[in-house]
């Protein structure tokens, strides 16, 4: 499905040119690409898609699409590249999605 995944910024650095950061996604956190919001600082929400934060978003909206996301069952799967290609391949193939 690929959603856009609010998350908080915990760590911001240069990798190769690039500038990259480690977002917190309820827990889960992982390396993103930041280029694309070069005035998200540490402690800044960013909506993330398919490894890219594309804009920032306020604190309170990040909490509420989170808490809905958790609610749907979607957060971990959406975070979880392999279970993520894998439902989108069921749908596809027109299998039930888990």
């Amino acid at each position: 499905m690929c959603l856009g995944i609010p998350g908080k910024i915990v760590e911001v650095y240069d990798l190769d040119g690039a500038r990259m950061g480690k977002v917190d996604f309820d827990g889960i956190v992982k390396e993103i690409c930041l280029s694309f919001v070069p005035e998200a600082e540490v402690g800044d929400y960013t909506i993330v898609h398919v490894g890219f934060g594309i804009t920032k978003v306020d604190e309170a909206s990040a909490h509420e699409t989170l808490a809905l996301m958790k609610e749907m069952g979607v957060l971990e799967s959406e975070l979880d590249a392999a279970a993520a290609l894998a439902a989108e391949e069921a749908i596809a193939s027109g299998e039930d999605h888990p």
